[in-house]
């Protein structure tokens, strides 16, 4: 479940999903291939560096969502090393990690360890349809569907502060509205918590389960915090305000019971708030230069872990609550932090890190030792970090003078002598953000010989409010104009081929490569569309119902699909298939309840009738990205040999050494 590298984690449900990322190791070892004469940019002329085949790609391993067992003993987390997504266990002080689960169809996600023994919770779908359900595990393999429902969705919430019960949500009563379920710790047996008649997003139950905070979506980039009191069955907006501003839940300190809330209101970047001694304020706690976009509290407070949005990359701030002070993150190596949990007790700490060169490892430190362990191992030996890149954050002048940040992928191979096509890459949203880590497809591409710009256009989260703010109901447009201009950047670098650059995006990044192609039908030449919209109309009428709120929200970003039709027309790319010439590649997952088949199915029918190249790639066992590491290599393949019929002009063989 990986991405082309987006928030999607810290966004409310958009278009996007995880992507094309890690997938999946060969069959049998591929064979290695020799070396490019090439010399390695920047290197020792006389190293030369390796091009992979995408099966040597594929073999490494993503991990994520890091659970600590009720004794701290093994660290659970969900591993995609046997082609699809399962629970892992691994002992914290390292060793072979075992496999609790086996499915081989459907994507498994660990979401809760129980508290005073070795059960835990995970979430499923069915083959990408995105209908989760959430299951128990004993200590036997046995595994319970707590959430059977002949059709819905449920969501783990959170253990109760006692660990006598758990919260789920579903939507099984209404399709638009997730409500809120206690389950028996020892028994599963339920009993209503909060029915959510406004479709209110749910956050977190208090300690003493007396209130259930709530979000609001009024749009993309202005939301409300909400308290729903328990014994009054009553509702209360905690955060009134005036003009766009986001407001949206931290967490709430397990033992005083004190709600933090994340914010922009006031400010340019989001900030973690608390109420203020005066009803009705909010006091800062922690604020930066950057966005705040998640905190959490260990099990008794003692600590407090933020995550920061640093010009795309992830920054961790570890507080000690009763010392007031940061706490170093010290002992680990050098990398991105993406994700930190502490273990029951609070002596240990999981982090997820990773780099652009390295796939993301689980490592655990003892917070009194500083004692760090390596848990996983997931980088393939069949690449060397050396012969891939890093990122480099890159920012160019738009057409208006809007500056707009960019990560740079430049090929080792790619000279003002040998100079290299490229490719414009838009991720998903509306509100993502192209971020830095480790990015498999990225470097498969880059090490093909391809500059790869990953464009932040306006509209991408991370740039502080104004810059989200500034394409809402504006898209085809001014976004898009954005990407144009990214192609000229391109051209104007000394390495980069500037007559053979193509564009290529997933989901709303999707529906950027067929925005282009139509509405700026010269300015590249080639596109691939993964996942993505066609039709703003249908899409919009047609978003999943447990997005309940949301749904506004989104009308409010791109257009209301019964008051704007005509708008909505102009900037779907189905209406304004005649004008595309260019080749074009599309890929569509058929469970995909986001982005219906529908959408993919017009739009290389439509190109069709111009007589341009079209390809189609349909994956039967997918939805809205990726969770089968066989479709991730087979759409990576693909996509790799279409942009060489189209970008690499023949030339003659490279000189032998």
């Amino acid at each position: 479940m990986h991405a082309w590298k987006s928030l999607s984690r810290l966004l409310a449900p958009t278009l996007l999903l995880p992507l094309l990322g890690a997938a999946p190791p060969a069959a049998t070892p591929a064979p290695k291939p020799a070396p490019d004469v090439r010399a390695v940019a920047g290197g020792p002329a006389s190293r030369p560096f390796k091009q992979y085949t995408v099966e040597q790609f594929m073999g490494s391993t993503e991990v994520m969502a890091p659970v600590f067992t009720s004794d701290g003993k093994q660290l659970l987390f969900s591993s995609n090393a046997s082609g699809i997504f399962n629970v892992h266990s691994v002992p914290v002080g390292g060793g072979k990690a075992t496999a609790l689960t086996r499915s081989k169809t459907d994507s498994i996600r660990v979401v809760g360890a129980f508290p005073r023994d070795s059960r835990f919770l995970f979430e499923r779908d069915q083959g990408g349809n995105e209908q989760t359900h959430v299951y128990v595990r004993t200590p036997d393999g046995k595994e319970k569907d707590l959430t059977p429902m002949k059709e819905g969705v449920a969501g783990f919430l959170g253990f109760s502060h006692d660990d006598s019960a758990f919260y789920i949500t579903t939507n099984e009563r209404d399709p638009g509205a997730m409500d809120v379920y206690r389950h028996d710790a020892k028994t599963y047996a339920r009993t209503l918590l909060f029915q959510n008649d406004k479709g209110l997003g749910v956050a977190a139950v208090a300690p003493d389960e007396s209130w259930v905070a709530l979000e609001e979506a009024v749009s993309t980039s202005d939301g409300n915090v909400w308290r729903y009191d328990v014994a009054t069955k009553t509702l209360k907006n905690l955060t009134p305000h005036t003009g766009a501003a986001r407001y949206q839940v931290g967490d709430i300190h397990p033992v005083t019971g004190e709600l933090y809330v994340i914010t922009d209101d006031g400010s340019e970047f989001t900030r973690v708030v608390r109420p203020a001694k005066e009803a009705g304020k909010w006091e800062d706690v922690e604020k930066a230069d950057w966005d705040i976009f998640s905190t959490t509290f260990s099990r008794s407070g003692a600590f407090r872990v933020s995550i920061l949005n640093v010009d795309a990359g992830f920054e961790v701030h570890l507080h000690d609550v009763k010392a007031g002070t940061r706490v170093p993150l010290t002992q680990f190596p050098a990398g991105m932090i993406s994700d930190a949990i502490f273990s029951r007790d609070e002596r240990q700490l999981a982090v997820l890190m990773e780099t652009d060169r390295a796939s993301a490892n689980l490592y655990v430190q003892d917070l009194a030792t500083k004692k760090t362990t390596r848990v996983t191992d997931t980088m393939t030996r069949e690449l060397a970090p050396e012969d891939l890149v890093d990122a480099q954050v890159v920012r160019f002048k738009s057409f208006d003078g809007m500056e707009i940040p960019n990560l740079l992928y430049k090929p080792r191979q790619a000279t003002a002598e040998h100079k290299a096509p490229a490719l414009v890459f838009v991720h998903g949203g509306p509100g993502g953000q192209t971020s830095r880590g480790y990015n498999n497809f990225v470097q498969y591409l880059v090490n093909q010989g391809y500059v790869v710009l990953g464009i932040n256009n306006r509209g991408s989260a991370g740039y502080g409010k104004a810059f989200l703010k500034a394409d809402d109901q504006k898209h085809g447009k001014e976004p898009l104009r954005d990407c144009v201009e990214a192609r000229k950047y391109l051209a104007s670098l000394p390495y980069v081929d500037g007559s053979h650059v193509g564009i290529i995006g997933a989901s709303y990044g999707g529906y950027m490569v067929l925005a282009a192609l139509a509405f700026h039908p010269d300015a590249f030449d080639v596109g691939v569309d993964v996942f993505g919209p066609s039709n703003w109309l249908r899409t919009l009428k047609g978003m999943p119902p447990q997005w309940g709120a949301f749904r506004q929200a989104m009308f409010q970003e791109m257009g209301d699909p019964e008051k704007q039709e005509a708008m909505l027309k102009e900037i779907s790319p189905l209406f304004h298939a005649d004008k595309i010439q260019k080749p074009l590649l599309v890929v569509q997952g058929a469970n995909d309840p986001r982005v219906l088949q529908s959408e993919s199915d017009d739009i290389v029918a439509a190109v069709k009738k111009n007589g341009v190249p079209v390809e189609y790639l349909l994956l039967p066992d997918e939805g809205h990205g990726f969770k089968k590491k066989k479709n991730e290599a087979l759409v990576d393949r693909r996509a790799l040999e279409f942009f060489n019929r189209y970008l690499k002009p023949a030339t003659a063989p490279a000189p032998k050494p």
